[in-house]
């Protein structure tokens, strides 16, 4: 993949080999995301640092464009080896912090258990994958304007977002991905070395297809199911075990409990948030309740459930089945209801590769439970249950239920086999025996494996502080920086600086544009927080996810287009416009935005989100298109938005909000370089 003279190329024209060069990119970034998790046992929570490797990769490749004499593996043979690693080792990724949880570490045990070399591990392989076809864009880059280059990389971009859009929606398997990455990566090809090109990429789509066989593929997950006994499944998402479905009476305890504290009410309306294959919604009709309302936010789960599970309760005329996001199905209910169960929402992947913002995030915060509380009937009782781990956690969430009905919480936990927990609140609380329950009370451990009851009574606020709609990590005890993620970042940080070092020339690295890595810092943190918001408001789903990309593309290919079109003289009146929609974005919250109106909330947060972003592409195309060196300019930029993606990290320490001061930092820094680099420029 060599942009040079050796050869015949199939595709010549620079401006088309750009677009095909960046859809590549975009393509392979997210197949990366979106494969490598599903056989690397817990690295779902870890996407960002795929996304962290491929920015690396793209700005060492560029770098490396300028070292005529630089030798690399091709890209076809990079791509073979990485999936010809994740096919032969199938990594278990071992998460034993209690720092902050991850469903499934704990309760599933390690089959293989590696160490910390995991991560740094998978960084090296998928940044060196990028840097061949990386090469061949910084090398375009040098051929034609920057601005003309640039709306060509945004255009591949765009298309690349929009291919893996139809990927998520009709539910494709890898083997189209890794085929559709075949196809381009031929096309961008030379002639004579067709062949070996074919072969190599047939190979990895040979293991792709291998690696496939009897899974399904959701927009979040592979899911692969297994027999279970006396009937049904076990499904597993992303080699991790996750649901079972099977009769009703086999399952867990803690899923009857609240009909058994009210053994004389019979529910008439249920809403059940995660109903996943339907084991929840069988254990409620199963105990009369006369409606269900069944939320599921992957569509390939809730159809699995309704094809497959034994009890068959989605074919029940009692069950309404919906496939949307949880918090965004409260916010719009109109109906009330006698029972709301979060049915075991935990789910073991991050919503986006720029955030640490998993699927059920938003789903379980302060907010989140105030609005259940607002969708209860006067007689109705709010229910949580799931494989908590952790007492910290049963006590964050009792915590929260308490403040939000103003009453202690009963907890039951069930200790055996996991430390499964109950959390009861509501009106009908009240008017039970389970009010009239002293403090909460663990019995001493019988080493017993038969999960059972072995704590019961109230729990008050507790000094845990809740999870917030500004600070959704519920699986955080405290607003932290986990050890975790600091020596993750490290080990990153280092090999970034390793790779800068060996693959730059030095006389590249004496024209390093600070200026371009700022803006690069700070664009990756204002996008964080424009996904954080539409997150929030219109919910976690990849859809969502989707159109806030494409929604930021076509923003900052609409600056290109103005730098492009008018000749912007005064830049410093784009900074002073920035500088006051970021001041307005600080003075009002996202959680201020929840309007009835669905459309008003479309369009406040639409020009609070995005004004931003095409008032800081402005700034960035209107330099980047007086560069005598675009390659270079073009490299520090990405090498700033890496950095950005290391710094969203701190909202676990200070919350999503408070990431606003840093782009306004960084955007003010790279100011102050834009202006003395101009003063310097007009003395000369």
């Amino acid at each position: 993949m060599r942009e040079n003279t050796e050869g015949q190329l199939w595709i010549t024209g620079v401006r088309t080999r750009i677009f095909l060069l960046s859809f590549t990119l975009l393509f392979f970034e997210l197949l990366c995301i979106r494969w490598i998790p599903a056989y690397v046992r817990y690295l779902s929570y870890f996407t960002n640092f795929i996304l962290l490797a491929s920015f690396l990769g793209i700005g060492l490749g560029i770098l490396a464009a300028r070292r005529p004499a630089f030798r690399f593996p091709s890209f076809p043979l990079l791509l073979l080896a990485l999936a010809g690693v994740v096919a032969v080792n199938r990594f278990e990724l071992n998460i034993s912090s209690t720092d902050v949880l991850y469903f499934g570490s704990g309760t599933t045990g390690f089959a293989r258990a590696e160490s910390f070399i995991l991560l740094p591990l998978i960084f090296t392989f998928v940044a060196a994958a990028f840097i061949p076809l990386a090469r061949s864009l910084g090398l375009l880059f040098t051929k034609t304007a920057p601005l003309t280059a640039y709306t060509y990389d945004i255009l591949g971009s765009l298309a690349g977002t929009a291919a893996f859009f139809l990927i998520g929606l009709f539910a494709l398997p890898p083997v189209v991905w890794f085929g559709a990455l075949g196809l381009l990566v031929l096309s961008l090809g030379q002639r004579h070395a067709f062949l070996r090109t074919a072969l190599l990429v047939g190979a990895a789509t040979a293991i792709a297809l291998f690696l496939q066989r009897n899974t399904y593929w959701s927009p979040y997950y592979k899911i692969t199911l297994t027999p279970a006994q006396p009937s049904g499944y076990e499904l597993d998402v992303n080699s991790i075990g996750h649901q079972s479905m099977i009769p009703w009476q086999a399952k867990e305890p803690f899923y009857r409990r609240v009909y058994e504290l009210f053994p004389e009410v019979r529910f008439q309306h249920a809403l059940i948030l995660g109903a996943g294959t339907g084991s929840d919604t069988a254990t409620a009709l199963a105990h009369g309740v006369q409606q269900i309302t069944a939320v599921e936010i992957d569509p390939v789960i809730q159809k699995l459930g309704a094809e497959l599970h034994p009890d068959r309760p989605y074919s029940d005329p009692r069950v309404k089945l919906v496939n949307n996001d949880g918090r965004v199905f409260l916010r719009h209910t109109k109906e009330k209801y006698d029972l709301i169960i979060f049915a075991l929402p935990d789910s073991l992947t991050l919503t986006s590769s720029i955030a640490n913002l998993r699927l059920e995030s938003f789903l379980f915060t302060q907010d989140s439970l105030a609005a259940a509380r607002a969708a209860l009937r006067s007689d109705g009782v709010l229910v949580l249950y799931n494989y908590y781990r952790e007492p910290w956690l049963i006590e964050k969430l009792a915590g929260m239920m308490t403040r939000t009905f103003g009453r202690d919480s009963f907890v039951s936990t069930y200790g055996g086999q996991g430390r499964g927990a109950v959390i009861i609140n509501g009106p009908r609380l009240a008017a039970s025996s389970a009010a009239n329950a002293g403090p909460y009370r663990e019995e001493a451990s019988t080493g017993e494996t038969r999960l059972r009851v072995t704590g019961e009574g109230l729990m008050g606020a507790g000094s845990i502080a809740p999870a917030t709609d500004d600070w959704p990590f519920v699986y955080l005890p405290h607003k932290s920086f986990p050890e975790l993620y600091l020596r993750g970042l490290a080990v990153v940080a280092a090999i970034s600086l390793a790779g800068i070092w060996w693959i730059a020339p030095r006389s590249t690295l004496r024209r390093f544009d600070w200026h371009m890595f700022f803006l690069g810092v700070a664009f990756a943190l204002l996008e964080v927080k424009a996904l954080i918001t539409f997150a929030l408001l219109f919910g976690s789903t990849w859809i969502v996810n989707s159109l806030v990309f494409f929604a930021i593309l076509t923003s900052v290919l609409l600056a290109v287009r103005v730098n492009m079109r008018f000749r912007v003289r005064r830049i410093w009146i784009f900074y002073l416009l920035l500088f006051g929609m970021l001041a307005l974005n600080l003075a009002i919250r996202p959680e201020t935005l929840l309007f009835a109106n669905v459309y008003a909330r479309y369009l406040v947060a639409s020009v609070l989100a995005f004004a931003p972003v095409f008032l800081a592409n402005v700034i960035f195309s209107h330099a980047f298109r007086d560069t005598e060196i675009a390659d270079i300019t073009f490299a520090s930029n990405l090498l700033g938005i890496m950095a950005g993606g290391m710094l969203e990290y701190l909202s676990m320490l200070f919350g999503y909000h408070t990431l606003l001061w840093l782009v306004i930092a960084f955007y003010a820094l790279a100011m102050v370089l834009r202006v003395g680099t101009t003063a310097v420029s007009s003395q000369k």
